[in-house]
């Protein structure tokens, strides 16, 4: 199962980054490619206790929190589209505005980097699926990196 503490799949996920353009239009969603960057970059902080997380406000599946984790970061499925974001990682919202799109994709890279190398996460809570194990943050990384780079053919 893919994830980030496989060095090979986070090569990969680094190599898909950097063919994103600014210029690239998203398959579906609203956020830009450049939105999309310092989103990804938001949500690598969050564990990291470096942007805050508050708790999702969205409405969850009438399942228990621990089952509905388990299928969003372990059933062999992608992630569909349209999945809700939480306003403080949404730059249409309350996330980080795009500044320039070089030095956004390199926090980007910088952030993923940390957020791999971390044994213990600082927020070890998810504001949609609570509390994480490493397994569980590794995952979900490759994941929601995954999920925008395909938003935009990436």
């Amino acid at each position: 199962m893919k994830n980030l503490a496989n060095t090979a799949e986070v090569a990969a996920l680094r190599a898909r980054i950097a063919s994103l353009r600014p210029a690239d239009t998203p398959r579906w969603g609203s956020m830009t490619a450049a939105q999309t960057v310092c989103h990804m970059a938001d949500s690598f902080a969050g564990p990291l206790g470096e942007h805050p997380m508050p708790p999702s406000t969205a409405s969850h599946p009438p399942i228990p929190r621990g089952l509905y984790k388990w299928l969003a970061l372990y059933f062999p499925r992608k992630w569909p589209q349209g999945v809700p974001t939480i306003p403080a990682m949404n730059q249409q919202i309350g996330g980080t505005q795009p500044a320039e799109f070089e030095a956004d994709r390199a926090l980007l890279l910088d952030r993923m980097d940390r957020f791999v190398a971390c044994r213990q996460m600082p927020s070890p809570a998810h504001p949609i699926f609570g509390p994480m194990y490493r397994k569980d943050w590794m995952r979900w990384g490759w994941l929601h990196t995954d999920h925008h780079l395909r938003q935009f053919g990436r």
